[in-house]
């Protein structure tokens, strides 16, 4: 029986692709001014919960109850005009389009009623308000194009947008996954703030420290199934842990004690006007080098032009200790300097295809003959490094759009493996990538460090590069300011300090 206390409540609900269920008498309930955390492994059905939700999926049975009553809703508009909006782990942002045009998008003020002008000056206007509110109007301008944003600029203009619709229900999927601290802490007033109007908020996140700092209620999915609720002040890390895997996973971060062999990758004075300058860095074999820095610091663009998918002014680029030119990621593809991209969406698959194709991508020469595709080895080749990354997967020939997030996240990496890395750039390893996983990725960087692979590790998660990384560089714009080379020494403060340029004090 549905309760009139809750703004919306999610009951029994089963969902099947192909034969294959996805979602088993799954459900929540959610109060009115209420954070609840939804947690779960990657491809426990939290993301499809959501969709069927917000009306993209149809649900085969069970209920969805809204302030008592039952809805059924046939597209995400008729969940927007019920008061339901969500901002999405994959953002989709109109690249050409301006941030107000793409935060209005559909909702355009017109110049005169009926006719398809929009007012641009008043809608300009109303992302500003939008944007001064939210206190983000000093880095993002309403007439920027949405090409020009990074990641994180994206994200907070995907919740500005999902606030301004003055919903009832909030869903966030992963919404700090490429937020620095700062930006999330904005993020957390803007919770707070919808809190008080007594929107009710679900909260997707795999980070455990910011489930605990803001929500009051926790539910975990497990393949699908609802596993339990439990009040948040009540709760512990070990419990949900447990609750979302099914085991006990080893604690920590596993140690590297691969021997460190001769350098591997030398950079040298690499310079790329406004966004970094007389860049150094030298990395190992078998050792996991850290480059850490707030967001904007520059370090995925002074690799992403190491790699050739952005211009390079200036500067050396060594392997082995012979000089090389990249001009273009097939030139890094053919020296073994593979990067795994945070930006898996625009950098990292080809979606509309299937998993094999999309891990066998750089990879064709492995699989080919005189220029024909030897597809039974191509799919031998591609199933071994899928399964090495336990992507969960029905088939090889599934369609790379129809997993999770993190699975997605394990096929990029699939894909850098299959490519014989000589040195491995892993840029947010473990973006939106559960607990369990996490530990998974983890063992892996250790083994092909064991292997002599020299690893570069960006993260903006400290304790994780503090546990992971042998060495670790910190930059802030687009310069290293320090280094930390005694791994007993590692500490959040010292890197937050040196990002900082050294103004915070120990107290």
């Amino acid at each position: 029986m549905a309760n009139d206390n809750y703004v919306l409540e999610a009951r029994e609900i089963c969902k099947s692709f192909s034969g294959v269920k996805v979602l088993d008498h799954a459900g929540l309930t959610v109060l009115p001014g209420e954070v609840h955390a939804l947690m779960g492994e990657n491809g426990a059905g939290k993301s499809t919960l959501m969709k069927i939700i917000m009306g993209i999926y149809t649900k085969d049975s069970g209920s969805i109850v809204m302030n008592g009553q039952e809805v059924e809703f046939k597209g995400p508009s008729d969940a927007l005009y019920a008061g339901i909006s969500m901002i999405h782990q994959e953002l989709s942002p109109i690249p050409e389009m301006t941030v107000a045009e793409n935060i209005f998008l559909g909702r355009e003020k017109r110049k005169i009623k009926g006719l398809p002008f929009m007012d641009r000056k008043a809608v300009n206007s109303s992302t500003m308000e939008l944007l001064e509110r939210y206190e983000m109007a000093e880095y993002i301008k309403p007439t920027m194009k949405m090409k020009t944003l990074n990641i994180a600029q994206i994200q907070m203009v995907e919740i500005i947008k999902a606030v301004s619709y003055d919903s009832k229900i909030l869903i966030m999927d992963e919404p700090t996954s490429s937020l620095s601290d700062k930006e999330s802490e904005v993020l957390f007033k803007i919770i707070e703030n919808l809190r008080s109007q007594q929107v009710g908020i679900i909260y997707i996140s795999h980070r455990m420290a910011e489930v605990f700092q803001i929500s009051d209620r926790i539910s975990v999915l497990r393949d699908g199934n609802f596993i339990g609720c439990v009040e948040t002040e009540s709760a512990s890390h070990q419990k949900l842990i447990n609750m979302m895997v099914g085991r006990e996973l080893e604690r920590g971060y596993p140690q590297n004690t691969a021997e460190k062999g001769e350098v591997v990758l030398e950079l040298k004075d690499m310079c790329s006007e406004g966004v970094f300058e007389n860049f150094n860095l030298s990395v190992r074999s078998g050792e996991i080098l850290g480059l850490a820095g707030l967001v904007g610091a520059g370090r995925s663009e002074v690799m992403q032009a190491l790699v050739g998918y952005d211009p390079l002014d200036s500067g050396e680029i060594y392997l082995e200790g012979e000089k090389i030119e990249i001009h273009h990621p097939s030139d890094a593809i053919k020296n073994h300097i593979i990067i795994a991209s945070e930006d898996r969406k625009e950098l990292g698959l080809v979606f509309g295809r299937s998993i094999r194709e999309n891990v066998a991508l750089q990879n064709l020469e492995q699989v080919s003959t005189a220029s024909f595709l030897n597809k039974p080895l191509e799919k031998k080749l591609c199933n071994s490094y899928a399964k090495e990354m336990t992507i969960k997967m029905n088939s090889i020939e599934e369609d790379i759009g129809s997993l999770s997030g993190g699975n997605q996240q394990k096929a990029v990496l699939a894909k850098s493996l299959m490519s014989k890395p000589k040195v491995l750039i892993m840029d947010e390893p473990t973006r939106g990538i559960d607990v369990g996983a996490k530990s998974t990725i983890y063992n892996i960087m250790i083994d092909l460090a064991k292997q002599g692979i020299a690893i570069i590790m960006i993260s903006s998660e400290l304790p994780e590069l503090i546990g992971m990384a042998d060495r670790i560089l910190v930059m802030s714009g687009g310069k290293i300011m320090g280094e930390l080379t005694d791994k007993k020494e590692f500490s959040q403060h010292k890197i937050l300090s040196m990002a900082f340029g050294g103004v915070l004090n120990e107290s």
